[in-house]
């Protein structure tokens, strides 16, 4: 059973892994064409918290379809499918998986076991999740470095092409930092992924969304942008502070760059 992931919620472990590591997947999960244009996704949420729902917000506001999911069941999501309108509609998971080009998996680390893999199977997965052991547990692989939470979603979701990212902004600053392309004031987010074509497919969606992207690399360097550090809610203003500080590429590269792994 899950409810949405929060992003921006200070904690003081955290995880880290060996930069060098590197476990490229190029090649794999090419089980059916899942380009799509920006314009033209339908977006599927598994789970509708506050990063879920946010996104919700942005996807219809940009011209996208979305349909939403929890674990509590279609009829629990009414109120907020009534407030995003007709573009929008409750389902299960499963249902919001199968009908999603691109599916955004939002929910606490402990449950990503639960998420539908087979309706997933070679769609374009952004996978929110951020590891809070207060929350969810300790995962011995994410505190020993072995692994990633990205890394950890990719393997359940095997035939998946998993692309890390909205788990480093604080929802509300999600929300108000929104900016048309082109603004000297927009924002961006980092990502990371195995596959080229994924991480494009992101890159325009985020960009509809109202951000730039910034490329983190492969799965295995998602660390960079876990909880605590230098690009982690920080560069977007305080936490819980409105309506946020923009956070331009360079800014976000330079806190990517400057992130050193750490074992909890």
């Amino acid at each position: 059973m899950f409810a949405g992931d929060v992003c921006g919620s200070p904690r003081t472990t955290r995880s880290g892994r060996c930069a060098t590591r590197h476990r490229c997947a190029a090649g794999r999960n090419q089980l059916r064409n899942t380009e799509v244009r920006a314009d033209m996704t339908t977006i599927g949420l598994i789970g509708s918290g506050n990063i879920g729902s946010t996104v919700a917000r942005l996807a219809v506001a940009a011209g996208h379809d979305v349909v939403l999911s929890n674990s509590r069941g279609p009829q629990t999501l009414q109120d907020l499918v009534s407030e995003l309108g007709p573009k929008a509609r409750a389902a299960t998971p499963a249902e919001a998986a199968a009908a999603g080009d691109i599916v955004v998996v939002t929910v606490p680390l402990r449950a990503y076991r639960d998420v539908p893999a087979e309706p997933l199977a070679g769609k374009v997965v952004i996978d929110t999740n951020n590891y809070y052991p207060q929350r969810d547990g300790v995962f011995d692989e994410l505190e020993d470095g072995s692994s990633t939470t990205g890394e950890l979603l990719q393997k359940h979701l095997s035939e998946a092409r998993v692309v890390k990212g909205f788990n480093n902004i604080w929802s509300e600053h999600l929300a108000s930092l929104a900016r048309p392309a082109g603004s000297a004031d927009r924002s961006a987010l980092p990502i990371a992924g195995d596959d080229a074509a994924a991480k494009q497919a992101v890159t325009e969606f985020f960009d509809s969304l109202g951000f730039d992207t910034v490329d983190a690399g492969p799965l295995a360097e998602n660390w960079r942008a876990q909880r605590d550090t230098p690009v982690y809610v920080r560069p977007y203003g305080a936490y819980g502070v409105l309506p946020g500080t923009p956070a331009s590429a360079q800014v976000v590269r330079e806190a990517l760059a400057a992130a050193k792994p750490a074992v909890a």
